[in-house]
């Protein structure tokens, strides 16, 4: 594997560590273990050349079961109507709006189970 991608995926290891996402336990016997993978992006400039690698470790959840180890689903995502709406009324207000990247916005989310991830 290539050094860039290694560094990729440190840093997404790094994120965990840094929010406090995760802890090492041993297997439990009475919960079904979540398998993960991982998923490569290259981000490219506008003349397409790779400006940096991504590395996202992702739940493969399709192997959970509904009503056992989960009660709902669902993805919090902006409509782009909604950042529209935002950024005018702001520009109304003459309210200055600090840019932030947010990467791991998913990770902050409470859950009501107890997740196990491979």
């Amino acid at each position: 594997m290539e050094p860039d991608w290694i560094t990729a995926m440190q840093e997404e290891l790094a994120e965990f560590e840094r929010n406090k996402m995760w802890k090492l336990l041993r297997k439990p016997k009475a919960h079904i273990i979540v398998g993960t993978r991982w998923v490569y992006k290259n981000k490219l400039d506008e003349l397409g050349a790779i400006v940096r690698n991504k590395a996202r470790l992702v739940a493969k959840w399709y192997s959970q079961l509904e009503g056992i180890d989960y009660d709902e689903t669902y993805a919090l995502v902006a409509r782009m109507e909604a950042i529209h709406i935002f950024l005018a009324y702001t520009t109304h207000k003459n309210i200055t709006v600090p840019q932030m990247v947010v990467k791991s916005a998913f990770l902050n989310g409470e859950l009501k189970e107890e997740v196990y991830l491979q």
